[in-house]
């Protein structure tokens, strides 16, 4: 059982990347597969926990079809210029279909020196393959977009970053993985034939529907992806860490899970990025991120020959992106407030709410599934909490402090029959972190597992869980995150 590749990227002139093998690794073992999305790709899960799975998950194996290449793109990185950047330690495998027709990449990640290495290594630490691999999958279990984990390895080598550390692969899947970067790299160059052949990809690829037409058609929708995802991640309280133009998806897929963390009290100030020293990605700023690097794709627009026609229009694109996030937060956040449909008046409530979780320190994911709560109990206290489960763990939880209760007063006013739809279990940093340092120092991956399970299933209320939902206690908490690179 293995899967049927059809490799499009590759077929485009060879400007587009550099074909690359992956380097060797002496002694690979598999960690995890991720068997329901294996078989949906045509993976046996079996086979890929068997030597010759591990092979393939680290690179030391290729599978009939595939056409390993390191795609090349540039980027904004902290808002600095970087003409060339590309798959300095990932390469893409090749595409598969599904039975369901649906086009997907299979990379690796950790696999070795590229073309756009610089002075990197290619290679990846185990902890960040660990980290990946946890935050994506609770992103898509809990409906966000994103690219996935099909497997994690282990390669038998160390890698050195401050230390030696264990190293490690992550097989990645993704709807593609052409950047906002991609079309700044070409439109640098002024080569506006491979611009208008990209244009002419993601629609194909991506948007069907908008085969015909203009490049500001594809900015508009791909404003409109962008806005809904980081909606997304503000509803979550996720936070990226390095927006980067390299790291934001035409597809509109989260990707690049390095320095990313869920937040614990409300705080829209609040980094974890370790290389984030002036704060530009923190939590309050995506919103206005988001819109910055829809404005690069518009200046990168801008360099096809038609483009000083395009300027009005891109424009006007670009400074709609606001408006369309404000429309996608407002109706996300009534969603999790259970409110059937967003009006313009709500977002005093909405406001409201936000500054008073950050007047009280109040833990973001904690105070929603405490609405939620409150919103589906027949009999409970303004506080809510349930009268017959007291002593429950996740009840005390999720109890509301008592500065709360005038705001609960004015929301339970407006809410409708709609169910309040929010998280209980995140993949919160220390628990993340914790993870790590069992698989790095003790080659133990019994907390992962413990861990997976837990973010797999995010709205399942189970009282011999709590401990998954607890804040961290002020010696667990986790300052900074890193990259790995």
């Amino acid at each position: 059982m293995k899967p049927r590749f059809d490799n499009t990227y590759a077929a485009l002139p060879e400007r587009f990347y550099s074909r690359q093998k992956p380097e060797p690794v002496s002694s690979p073992s598999t960690i995890v597969v991720n068997e329901p999305l294996a078989r949906r790709l045509g993976f046996d899960p079996q086979w890929l926990k068997t030597e010759e799975g591990a092979e393939f998950g680290v690179g030391n194996r290729l599978l009939e079809g595939s056409d390993p290449i390191a795609m090349v793109y540039a980027g904004h990185q902290f808002g600095n210029w970087v003409p060339r950047l590309g798959d300095g330690r990932a390469l893409l495998l090749g595409e598969v279909v599904d039975e369901e027709g649906e086009r997907f990449d299979i990379q690796l990640k950790g696999s070795g020196r590229t073309p756009y290495s610089r002075r990197g290594d290619g290679r990846a630490p185990l902890g960040p393959v660990v980290r990946e691999y946890l935050i994506s999958e609770a992103m898509a279990a809990m409906g966000v977009p994103t690219t996935r984990a099909l497997m994690a390895a282990t390669t038998g080598e160390s890698v050195f970053r401050e230390t030696r550390l264990p190293g490690g692969v992550l097989v990645r899947v993704a709807s593609s993985h052409i950047r906002i970067g991609t079309f700044e790299y070409f439109a640098s160059q002024r080569d506006t034939e491979a611009l208008q052949l990209l244009i002419d990809y993601v629609i194909d690829r991506h948007y069907p529907d908008l085969a015909g037409a203009t490049p500001i058609d594809l900015l508009r929708r791909v404003a409109e992806q962008q806005a809904e995802l980081v909606a997304q991640w503000q509803l979550l309280g996720f936070i990226h860490g390095v927006m980067n133009t390299d790291n934001m998806l035409l597809s509109g897929e989260t990707i690049d899970y390095g320095p990313c963390a869920f937040m614990n009290e409300y705080d829209p100030a609040t980094v974890y990025s370790s290389i984030d020293r002036q704060g530009r990605y923190a939590f309050g700023n995506q919103p206005f991120i988001t819109q910055w690097n829809i404005s690069r794709l518009a200046h990168a627009f801008l360099a096809l020959p038609d483009g000083e026609e395009l300027l009005d229009d891109a424009q006007k694109v670009v400074d709609d992106v606001r408006d369309l996030f404000r429309d996608a937060y407002g109706r996300g956040m009534a969603k999790k407030l259970g409110i059937a449909e967003f009006q313009e008046s709500d977002w005093p409530l909405i406001e409201d709410l936000l500054e008073l979780m950050y007047e009280t320190g109040s833990d973001y994911t904690l105070t929603f599934r405490g609405l939620t709560r409150l919103a589906t109990s027949d009999d409970s206290d303004s506080d809510g909490s349930d009268p017959e489960a007291s002593d429950d763990d996740l009840a005390k939880l999720t109890t509301l402090p008592d500065e709360f209760d005038p705001w609960i007063e004015r929301w339970q006013a407006r809410q409708t029959e709609e169910p309040a739809n929010n998280p209980l279990f995140i993949p919160r940093n220390h628990l993340v972190e914790a993870a790590i340092d069992d698989a790095v120092e003790r080659e133990d991956f019994s907390t992962f597992f413990d861990l997976l399970d837990v973010v797999k299933t995010p709205y399942d209320e189970r009282s011999d869980w709590a401990d998954f939902a607890r804040p961290p206690k002020p010696d667990e908490r986790v300052q900074a995150t890193f990259c790995g690179t």
